[in-house]
């Protein structure tokens, strides 16, 4: 009896070996959520490992590009370079002719001005030549009439914007004068209108009577050519008429022969 007080029953047995059972399967759940977490963590320090090796790979190749590129920009710099003393050295050259044709041009320059001075010279000359000439001498003259020609212009300009000038009231007498003869040959010209029209009734009145004229010569005209017609027909039928008269004449000859010769 004292064993069976001091050895479990079977029921706290059960309950201590599901509640062991309880613990395991609580601390497999926590292990698995913490598997869980390692490998999701895991998967993620792969992710970000493959990024950074992804990014490694862009920046080496963005180097290697960079290297090329730098190579290049070299490459243009020598051939800048290069084409900065070839200018330099045309530069110097250039320079060089400048100060060539420079000196050229001054000598050139210092040569026109004594050809200059030498042209002016004999422009005076020629000018002193020509005014003694009788050429020159009437266009003098003519140029002095062109003068006073341009002050009489002047005059007369000034005269017309006076109202009171000469010349003014002589264009306004003959304004007087065209206005007049404007207004007779007006007149004139309403008794021809006049006299057209009057002429332009009798003729539409003569048209008129042509016409009933024309009419009643048409209608004459068609008669005639009926009775004619009528007169052609007849007259073929007297030909037909004559022509059996004819024949028949003939033969009566004929018969009377023939009974002339039995007669004797």
């Amino acid at each position: 009896e004292m064993a069976k007080q001091n050895s479990p029953s079977l029921a706290e047995v059960v309950k201590r070996v599901a509640e062991q059972q309880q613990s395991q399967v609580s601390d497999i759940e926590k292990r698995k959520a913490v598997l869980f977490q390692l490998q999701a963590k895991c998967q993620q320090l792969e992710k970000e490992m493959n990024s950074i090796l992804l990014e490694t790979k862009t920046t080496e190749r963005e180097i290697h590009l960079q290297d090329d590129a730098i190579e290049v920009k070299k490459y243009q710099c020598e051939n800048l370079e290069a084409q900065v003393r070839a200018l330099y050295s045309e530069n110097l050259k250039l320079r060089c002719d400048a100060e060539r044709a420079q000196e050229e041009f001054e000598m050139i320059l210092a040569r026109n001005n004594e050809y200059r001075e030498k042209i002016k010279a004999h422009k005076h000359l020629f000018w002193e030549m020509e005014s003694k000439m009788p050429v020159m001498i009437e266009l003098a003259k003519k140029k002095a009439v062109v003068e006073e020609l341009k002050t009489k212009k002047e005059e007369l300009t000034c005269d017309l914007q006076n109202p009171e000038g000469s010349v003014i009231k002589q264009v306004q007498e003959e304004i007087t004068l065209l206005k007049t003869e404007i207004t007779t040959l007006k007149d004139f010209i309403d008794k021809k209108t006049d006299l057209l029209e009057e002429e332009k009734k009798k003729h539409a009145k003569l048209r008129k009577e042509i016409e009933v004229q024309n009419k009643r010569y048409d209608a004459i005209l068609k008669r005639l050519h009926c009775q004619l017609n009528k007169v052609h027909s007849n007259k073929r039928q007297w030909h037909w008429n004559i022509q059996q008269l004819e024949k028949k004449a003939a033969e009566l000859r004929k018969c009377l022969g023939v009974a002339e010769l039995q007669n004797i």
